[in-house]
């Protein structure tokens, strides 16, 4: 599958993806990408995000491709049993450990327990060994309950600008290859 063929959703984490962000470079490069947009950032209520993801899925008329970071991961996933539209394929990175009384903000627990069952498409879950929101171990025991294949980014922090990962050339490589296989 080609980038142009696909509605690719770029579905950030808690306070959205700055500009510096990976996500927010894709999203300027990738002509069929659009943002979830979310009504509150900072203060994110589950049902409130899930409702967001599934309306965008749902208005999509060519297969989706979702792009997923940290909390956007644990929406993306919660929101699989209300797609009616064809989802292609998931590329999901640092998903939070949401099962975790230590994660902060306390209230990103509300997004969790992640539901176990195998998605209903391809996915790759990319973690870090460091990530300070949910442990290497937390990421592949969920990547193996939804059949995702895990790909270990080595000690990469959360994955994002704050760690170095803006422009994320690494991530491009793996995504345009997922596409391709789609």
């Amino acid at each position: 599958m080609k980038a142009s063929d696909a509605d690719i959703l770029i579905i950030p984490g808690y306070t959205n993806s700055g500009p510096d962000h990976w996500q927010s470079r894709w999203q300027a490069k990738l002509s069929t990408a659009r943002r979830v947009e979310q009504a509150e950032w900072s203060k994110p209520v589950r049902e409130d995000w899930v409702e967001r993801v599934v309306e965008e899925v749902n208005a999509s008329t060519r297969p989706v491709v979702l792009v997923a970071h940290s909390l956007g991961v644990a929406t993306a996933v919660q929101a699989v049993p209300r797609f009616t539209s064809t989802v292609a394929g998931a590329f999901f990175v640092a998903p939070p450990d949401v099962a975790n009384p230590e994660i902060r903000p306390k209230h990103l627990m509300t997004f969790g327990p992640y539901p176990r069952a195998p998605l209903p498409f391809p996915s790759i879950t990319v973690a870090s060994r460091n990530d300070p929101f949910g442990a290497f171990e937390q990421a592949e025991d969920i990547a193996n309950a939804w059949g995702s294949l895990l790909l270990d980014a080595g000690e990469c922090g959360h994955i994002n600008a704050e760690s170095g990962h803006g422009p994320w050339p690494e991530g491009t490589m793996v995504f345009a290859q997922f596409l391709a296989r789609l």
